[in-house]
């Protein structure tokens, strides 16, 4: 891409799970073997979620595989991971958090000028009424562009 960015892995369910108010970016504190990993595409997101300890905010359960020729430096693969970020987007942050019903969700993982970033959202759950909204929104988009297109209608 002409912007440096590469995408490793998006956490697409949690657009579905939560509303998204606000978007952060990141860095992460890797191992080596896990930045090897992470350039080879190795990692899940999907239980991944972030927790603000002590004034400083961590990734937890966020899947990065063993890098496959790796020694015993390896890495554990659902080790917390301390994300860089400046004390008032941590703070702030975290008061977002701590609000009923908001959590830290990571949106997205990639690399940015051959460094490895993390796309944080603040988000609220959503309830299933909200998610059948959503669904039938998509399908009543994807129906008008087929009409639009020509296509056959149903």
């Amino acid at each position: 891409m002409s912007d440096g960015t590469k995408t490793i892995v998006s956490n697409r369910k949690a657009r579905f799970e939560y509303h998204i108010d606000d978007r952060v970016e990141a860095g992460l504190v890797l191992t080596g073997t896990e930045v090897k990993s992470l350039r080879t595409g190795k990692a899940n997101l999907q239980e991944a979620f972030c927790a603000a300890v002590g004034g400083e905010l961590f990734l937890q359960q966020c899947h990065i595989a063993p890098y496959a020729h790796g020694n015993r430096q390896n890495h554990d693969p659902l080790r917390p991971r301390k994300l860089l970020l400046h004390k008032k987007e941590i703070e702030r942050l975290a008061k977002a958090s701590q609000q009923k019903g908001y959590t830290l969700i990571p949106l997205k993982l990639y690399f940015k000028n051959g460094r490895a970033k993390l796309e944080i959202g603040v988000g609220k759950g959503k309830k299933l009424h909200d998610k059948r909204a959503d669904i039938a929104e998509r399908e009543s988009k994807r129906r008008l562009d087929r009409i639009r297109k020509g296509g056959d209608s149903d």
